[in-house]
């Protein structure tokens, strides 16, 4: 460890000219490195031109109403839903006339039904989809023609269009049924889970730009915190034995280094957090109830080095950010050394690490700006879109021919919305 010691002030050293990055401030000259290969190029595209979107007018019951009842909603992690819907409204991608329609996109805002605390109850969600679904079936004769293969939705849920927020019940419930065709834009993501279908497109959760912009501190702060997490450990209340949240893995990381001076961590949240994240090297992004948290997002943004503790996770964009370059993975069961995994990374893998975070078209990626911007988590939405054009001809189905099961899931969800 006293080895270690002399290399992070080594790192610390350096970092006042590597490490610190205005995001959002794309002009800037700053030690960036740009992403080689096919990745970097894929993050660069530009989707205007390739595809064309047909936005369905629904009643505002679906929508706007909602937000109306609890603003709320643009400010949790699951606003992409909505935010969304208002850039394709005015995207140069947008079409009026739905025969020359390449995708079909429904605005249906099913995360934003809130508690009190602000948490997205998903219980009416799938009676809302279907009955938007039977809205659009009904008035348009678009997705009778594919039952869906053409369509994609939002469905920023914890476990996806599974809608709900405890995975043991997510798994049991399975995929709305009447969305098993269509593509899913979703936050969550991990492999050979129910809640994800092939094709689906894994997106970053909503954090607030223009919050984080308020928060950024002065270029060449040195990085002085070595490991930073704050969050729960345990979550009494839904989890009262402990060992279910989180697999176990956030209560490995407490249990293990609560009193490690490399590490920063703690269940309070300061109203420096921000501000700290910029003062780290790593910042712990260890899965809660679904593999994925804004953490993600805020460590790119902040270039702090992202330390993934999720097993199976699928990363945002995963075809334009090469996630393994930037972050470090350690599985779930070696949390317990996670000391001795931090702290054997070579400087000049960190060093690089940070120069591809400080990469501006990286934290672009990874936010849904109002307005948008070129490059931005919208765009990489619509990439993903664009990549799955033209349609193959077996989307498309016979006169007569119905896939899918109307009557399918539990019986609750059948009841009208």
């Amino acid at each position: 460890m006293e080895i270690w010691g002399w290399v992070f002030i080594g790192i610390l050293f350096l970092a006042d000219f590597v490490v610190k990055i205005e995001p959002f401030k794309l002009g800037r000259s700053q030690p960036t490195e740009r992403i080689s290969g096919s990745a970097g190029d894929v993050l660069e595209d530009n989707p205007v031109g390739r595809l064309k979107v047909f936005v369905y007018e629904l009643p505002s019951k679906y929508n706007k109403k909602i937000l109306q009842k609890d603003p709320r909603c643009l400010n949790h992690m699951f606003a992409a839903e909505i935010y969304m819907h208002r850039f394709l409204l005015s995207s140069p991608v947008r079409t009026l006339n739905p025969e020359e329609a390449d995708w079909f996109y429904t605005p249906v805002y099913t995360t934003c039904d809130l508690t009190p605390n602000g948490l997205p109850l998903p219980f009416k969600s799938p009676r809302m989809m279907r009955s938007a679904i039977q809205l659009i079936s009904s008035n348009w004769p678009y997705w009778n023609r594919t039952e869906g293969a053409d369509h994609f939705f939002l469905v920023p849920h914890d476990f996806g269009a599974c809608f709900h927020y405890q995975e043991e019940k997510a798994i049991e419930r399975g995929i709305l049924p009447l969305l098993q065709r269509a593509t899913l834009v979703q936050t969550f993501g991990q492999r050979n889970h129910v809640c994800l279908k092939e094709g689906s497109i894994t997106i970053p959760p909503y954090a607030p730009p223009q919050k984080m912009q308020t928060h950024l501190i002065p270029d060449k702060t040195p990085r002085s915190i070595f490991v930073y997490f704050r969050g729960l450990f345990y979550d009494v209340g839904n989890d009262p034995e402990g060992g279910y949240y989180a697999r176990g893995a956030r209560a490995a990381v407490w249990e293990n280094f609560k009193d490690n001076p490399l590490f920063d961590i703690s269940t309070e949240h300061p109203t420096t957090y921000y501000e700290d994240m910029q003062r780290a090297v790593f910042c712990l992004c260890p899965l809660g109830w679904a593999p994925w948290s804004p953490r993600l997002v805020e460590a790119v943004i902040f270039g702090c080095i992202p330390v993934i503790i999720a097993d199976d996770i699928v990363l945002p964009f995963a075809d334009a950010i090469p996630w393994e370059e930037i972050g470090v993975f350690v599985d779930e069961k070696e949390v317990p050394n996670l000391d001795t995994i931090l702290t054997s990374i070579p400087p000049e893998v960190i060093l690089r690490k940070q120069r591809l975070l400080a990469n501006p078209s990286m934290k672009q990626a990874m936010l849904f700006p109002q307005p948008a911007q070129p490059g931005d988590a919208f765009h990489q939405v619509l990439n993903g879109l664009a990549r799955k054009l033209p349609h193959d001809k077996s989307v498309y189905l016979k006169p007569g021919e119905r896939v899918l099961n109307w009557t399918a899931g539990p019986v609750g969800d059948l009841k009208p919305w």
